[in-house]
């Protein structure tokens, strides 16, 4: 009896806030069950909505401020494309995470997908590991101690109760197991376990991964753990290793397993990388005196019962709060009184007359107007041209309304 040949995975293609509609059918209840679990109420990256007279027996599949790709081998492959050509994504994502690669000149008019996209950043990455790998790995000397048979660095006392011959002895040790290169490993082990690379990024990511292996301790780390570490000369390529590392351990989820089923998951939060792009932009080219901070954390009231987290802050020459800035990825015809509410009550946490809300193409209905004690404005930082020519718009726009 011959083995029926295996059916080729539900390929499902939508963009960002569109909504799809499958036949009841056409996706198997368990796989719209653990998409519902996993990516909707897990965080809202996708609404699934099941099967009911509601929706005239369908599944939908609604997109929210997530582009990506989500696989469930052999059963499921989700590409959730962006309203934005790939080629200014590139430009947004290395805005975001402050790089400027070279070797992105050459490849990126040639990538037209989210899974290109994935692949061909994983495979810079990889080829500068096995380039550092060529010029040797980080070393640093660590404190270990250790039974020996011989007396290497301090002899310490044997330990009570103990009848061995080995020799317990303190020492330095020169090694490439240290967190800037765990950091490194970790991250390629990710990313060839997700199945997300073509052939070529794959085969390139497993051999930086086994150029690192025998070298390090693979131990997880957060993406938190990618930044404020310290550089040298010596080392100074490593920032960039680290905050590619940074962008996958924040955008590749952990593998969530069903059975004999994984979903493998990659998603960009559009909002966030619009956020953080508006924000480095702002750092590398406000003119001086003027300064802006990023996610800082207020509290207000008697006993500091509130805390907001504030987006983007403005500060003049003196270190007063000019402005704060709110960024939305969406472009209604006008702002929302949650918004509006939202920006004018950080304004006052902050003490300052002014609150921006900040959308990527400018609103149908823009205000601009006094709430209270707080001037209320909304401007674009368009994505709809090149990134520098649209900070340079923006700024245009900030120091109109501000008057610096």
């Amino acid at each position: 009896m011959t083995t029926p040949p295996a059916l080729a995975p539900l390929t499902l293609h939508l963009s960002e806030y569109e909504t799809l509609n499958l036949p009841q059918t056409q996706l198997p209840p368990w796989v719209g069950e653990q998409l519902w679990r996993s990516l909707d109420q897990a965080g809202k990256k996708l609404l699934v909505t099941f099967p009911s007279p509601k929706t005239d027996g369908q599944w939908q599949l609604t997109a929210q401020g997530w582009v990506g790709q989500v696989q469930i081998p052999h059963q499921l492959a989700l590409t959730i494309s962006p309203k934005l050509p790939i080629h200014r994504l590139f430009e947004l994502w290395e805005m975001a995470y402050d790089l400027r690669l070279a070797e992105l000149g050459e490849g990126v008019t040639a990538v037209s997908s989210i899974p290109e996209f994935f692949s061909i950043l994983a495979h810079i990455l990889a080829q500068r590991v096995i380039r550092r790998g060529r010029q040797g790995f980080q070393r640093a000397y660590l404190r270990k101690t250790a039974e020996l048979p011989y007396v290497r660095g301090k002899l310490l006392p044997p330990k009570p109760g103990t009848a061995t011959p080995q020799l317990l002895c303190r020492y330095d040790a020169h090694t490439a197991d240290i967190a800037d290169n765990q950091i490194v490993a970790f991250t390629l082990n990710q990313i060839a376990r997700s199945g997300q690379c073509n052939p070529a990024a794959q085969t390139a990511v497993r051999q930086a991964y086994h150029l690192l292996q025998p070298l390090v301790t693979v131990r997880p780390f957060q993406p938190r753990d990618c930044q404020n570490r310290s550089y040298s000369r010596l080392n100074q390529d490593y920032a960039t290793l680290h905050a590619l590392c940074r962008f996958f351990l924040e955008q590749t989820a952990p593998l969530l397993a069903n059975g004999q089923h994984q979903m493998i998951p990659f998603l960009l939060n559009m909002a966030l990388l619009y956020e953080r792009c508006v924000a480095n932009w702002l750092q590398a080219n406000l003119p001086a005196p003027y300064q802006i901070k990023a996610q800082e954390s207020t509290t207000v009231g008697p006993q500091d019962e509130l805390r907001f987290q504030i987006d983007l802050t403005l500060y003049d020459g003196n270190g007063r709060p000019l402005a704060v800035l709110d960024t939305k990825y969406k472009t209604p015809d006008k702002p929302s009184q949650a918004d509006i509410s939202q920006v004018i009550t950080y304004a006052k946490a902050k003490g300052c007359q002014h609150a921006l809300l900040i959308y990527p193409q400018p609103l149908a209905q823009p205000l601009h107007v006094l709430v209270g004690d707080v001037h209320l404005h909304t401007l674009s930082f368009g994505l709809g041209q090149p990134l520098d020519a649209a900070g340079a718009n923006f700024l245009q726009q900030l120091q109109q309304r501000l008057h610096f």
